[in-house]
């Protein structure tokens, strides 16, 4: 995919971080119930579809937090040290969080990174927000349904290796989280149909969509987040009205998590509308609700898109987006 030419300031791609262990068998060592430490909420989400009830799934950063930016808590260190297995998301977004987890890891412990084994390096996207000459990668698989899937089918086989009494209650749990996934991607793309013709066109406050974008046919024309989360300069807002205008840009997507007057504006002077609400990594509802999920969030951001490009959510609004099995894990508030 060949990204767009909007003006973009590079993000700054940093950390993430969590807080609490599983029991080993005196006699045999085996874990008992596994303690799996997550980050961000669309993966403490996915490894809970996984999971069930059968292990405990604690996330580290709040959710609406801006995950690029977080530093663990002290009280993180508790968790990973006595985690079994510690989900990140890799590709070089979460290097405290990391790090955090090295110097705390408990002997047997797995730390697993599910973007950097689900994409081959020749596959990482540098772009304007993400540029190659800083050496990480646009970080964003969960977006995509396609590699939603693939952490799934990752985070069963890691439980499965680690708790293999329970393998089979695993894979069945991930079996019926993958028909709800792709059922979201074939809704997606019948939805995504009804949009008129070139107006499958990205603009977006956080860089979140490239890989999404690249398998199902979008395109990325900017992402308008400063390296520092600021807002930009009046010269830089001068431009960004020019290039809107220059790529026939029908929406900018604004960020609930990271709000922003100026890009209001810019789609006012534009002459475009703004559209301030996706939700990046913040879940829908409350813990325990059938649209706090990956699945939840994802129909969420995408009806949200292709509504706003003019097209018809039909298919999308009739997804069942509550888990097979409940989610009981933990996310920070």
């Amino acid at each position: 995919m060949r990204l767009g030419t909007l003006l973009l300031l590079p993000v700054l791609a940093l950390g993430l971080a969590a807080c609490s262990g599983g029991s080993t068998s005196p006699s045999s060592g085996a874990v008992d119930r596994l303690l799996v430490a997550t980050t961000v909420s669309p993966i403490t989400s996915i490894a809970a579809a996984v999971a069930g009830d059968l292990a405990d799934i604690e996330g580290i950063v709040p959710e609406g937090t801006n995950s690029h930016t977080f530093q663990p808590e002290p009280g993180a260190a508790v968790l990973l040290s006595r985690a079994d297995i510690v989900l990140i998301n890799g590709l070089k977004l979460e290097d405290p969080t990391l790090d955090l987890a090295k110097s705390n890891l408990k002997d047997g412990a797995q730390i697993i990174e599910l973007g950097t084994l689900s994409l081959p390096e020749e596959d990482w996207i540098f772009d304007f927000s993400f540029p190659k000459e800083e050496g990480k990668p646009n970080p964003h698989l969960w977006t995509d349904p396609t590699y939603a899937v693939i952490y799934a089918q990752e985070i069963r086989d890691v439980f499965s290796a680690a708790d293999p009494k329970n393998a089979d209650a695993y894979a069945k749990n991930a079996d019926a989280f993958i028909v709800q996934a792709n059922a979201l991607a074939d809704a997606l793309r019948k939805d995504q149909s009804t949009v008129p013709n070139g107006n499958l066109k990205l603009v977006t406050y956080h860089d979140a969509y490239a890989y999404f974008a690249k398998n199902f046919g979008w395109t990325v024309v900017g992402a308008i987040q400063p390296k520092n989360f600021s807002d930009p300069t009046p010269q830089e807002v001068a431009k960004l009205i020019e290039q809107v205008k220059a790529q026939g840009v029908q929406v900018i997507f604004g960020s609930e998590v990271f709000p922003s007057k100026v890009l209001e504006e810019i789609g006012a002077e534009a002459g475009v509308r703004y559209e301030a609400s996706l939700r990046d990594d913040d879940l829908p509802g409350a813990p325990g609700e059938a649209e706090h999920s990956w699945l939840g969030l994802m129909r969420y951001n995408f009806a949200t898109m292709i509504s706003g490009l003019g097209g018809t959510t039909t298919n999308l609004d009739a997804v069942n987006v509550t888990p097979a099995v409940p989610d009981s894990a933990t996310y920070p508030q």
